[in-house]
């Protein structure tokens, strides 16, 4: 009869096997790619977190209330600039505009189910711009807007992000998270994480 301490661990082991074995088809990538990279430079991680950032079309945009502190709701974003600089449509009479009238600091978090999650903060101008809303506007934005782009009561909102941060879990990183994953479950520590590509901030 095995002894007492081996039979407690193979419930352990059996259960890293199973978990293997599921993501064999995922893993088929080189152990070579899986190994960790220098950090990236502050430059690749900018571009790595506007890259990011475009693969989101909506957004929790955080606002401050002077009386209630901070005010969040989501938002369509309408469009990523290579910059980072980001749009978002509005009605004028809103109280988003009215809070950043008051105070122009911008707050936005964004997630991809579990593999994706980015913040950053900026600040944000307003703009009532007729040919830019032109530029920007697409038709399903009628929905919140019935009179088209001529609609009176747009308003545009530009966020000039200033700092963010990103956990990146997407495409070969979700293998390197995986990977990392399963030796920290036999070693008994926690995965090691990937500053650069797997996690950054960044200054915009």
């Amino acid at each position: 009869m095995a002894p007492a301490h081996h039979l407690a661990k193979r419930p352990r082991f059996h259960t890293l096997r199973l978990v293997l074995a599921r993501q064999t088809a995922i893993l088929a990538a080189p152990l070579d790619s899986l190994r960790m990279h220098p950090t990236a430079t502050p430059d690749a991680q900018r571009e790595h977190f506007i890259s990011l950032l475009k693969k989101f079309d909506t957004a929790m945009l955080l606002t401050i209330n002077g009386t209630h502190g901070f005010h969040a709701r989501p938002m369509a974003i309408t469009r990523v600039e290579d910059d980072g600089l980001l749009w978002f449509f509005a009605n004028a009479n809103s109280a988003k505009i009215h809070e950043l009238q008051h105070d122009s600091r911008a707050f936005l978090t964004a997630q991809n189910g579990d593999s994706a999650f980015l913040s950053l903060e900026g600040r944000a101008n307003l703009l009532a711009d007729r040919e830019k809303i032109a530029d920007l506007w697409s038709e399903p934005l009628r929905l919140w807007f019935p009179g088209g782009k001529d609609d009176p009561s747009i308003e545009l909102i530009a966020v000039r992000p200033e700092r963010g941060e990103f956990w990146d879990n997407t495409g070969l990183n979700r293998c390197k998270y995986l990977w990392e994953a399963a030796l920290a479950y036999v070693a008994g520590s926690t995965p090691k994480i990937e500053e650069g590509e797997q996690h950054g901030k960044v200054r915009l």
